[in-house]
């Protein structure tokens, strides 16, 4: 019995380690630490993604208001700031780039990012969106220690500046960005937190529900081993 509860230890293990690296293609992530209670972080990268992914990435699977009610975004000032293109509260989060011509221009249409952070993980998407380096020999001048021969523009370079790459790999620290390189990763781990949301709109909803359904199992189960001893006192 001791090997066995070693044997289902150690696949648990590799199992985690192994999706782990398969979600990191086997390079060093950066811990995102997001915070999915940080309602003013998930505002902030909601407008970043509004400004910088929305052109290209959509969310599909998410609706404009169910956003305004989980950040606690009054509909009158969701519109006014959040809403560019004269779309309703109940619509979903989409664009209108032509899928075929996007596919032209990138080589690939541009995923749409609503389980992007389920797929990837959060700390996958931190640590790409801060991995740009220049590239000439790219289409749009740019490539990413990340993602190889990324196919998409630095979207966020005007906010973070460029960086270069040497011989042996090393990507040297950001210039001529109008945020500082803390300011940056700010920018950034908000943006991650707002895809993680995104993600699973649910998820403190399931986890919470989730602990008090231990709770509860616990309770009963005490309740029910007392009341089997109840019942079979007098068989036994």
């Amino acid at each position: 019995m001791k090997n066995l509860f070693k044997a289902i230890a150690f696949g648990l293990v590799t199992l985690v380690s192994v999706s782990a690296l398969a979600s990191s293609g086997g390079i060093h992530l950066d811990k995102a630490n997001n915070d999915l209670t940080d309602k003013e972080s998930l505002k902030n990268g909601f407008k970043t993604y509004i400004n910088y992914c929305l052109g290209c990435h959509q969310l599909q699977y998410q609706r404009y208001n169910r956003t305004f009610k989980d950040l606690g975004i009054d509909n009158a000032d969701g519109i006014e700031n959040y809403m560019y293109t004269g779309e309703k509260p109940g619509d979903h989060i989409t664009n209108t780039m032509p899928k075929k011509e996007a596919a032209k221009w990138f080589g690939t249409a541009p995923p749409d990012l609503t389980l992007e952070a389920r797929l990837r993980s959060p700390d996958w998407i931190y640590t790409y969106l801060r991995s740009f380096y220049m590239d000439s020999e790219r289409p749009f001048g740019v490539n990413n220690t990340v993602f190889k021969d990324v196919g998409m523009p630095h979207v966020l370079q005007d906010l973070q500046g460029v960086s270069s790459i040497d011989e042996h790999g090393n990507v040297s620290p950001a210039m001529g960005g109008n945020l500082s390189a803390e300011e940056y990763d700010v920018v950034v781990r908000d943006l991650t937190n707002f895809l993680e949301y995104v993600g699973e709109p649910s998820k403190l909803e399931r986890k919470s529900m989730g602990v008090k359904v231990l709770i509860f199992l616990f309770i009963f189960f005490i309740v029910a081993y007392f009341l089997k001893k109840e019942y079979w006192k007098d068989i036994h």
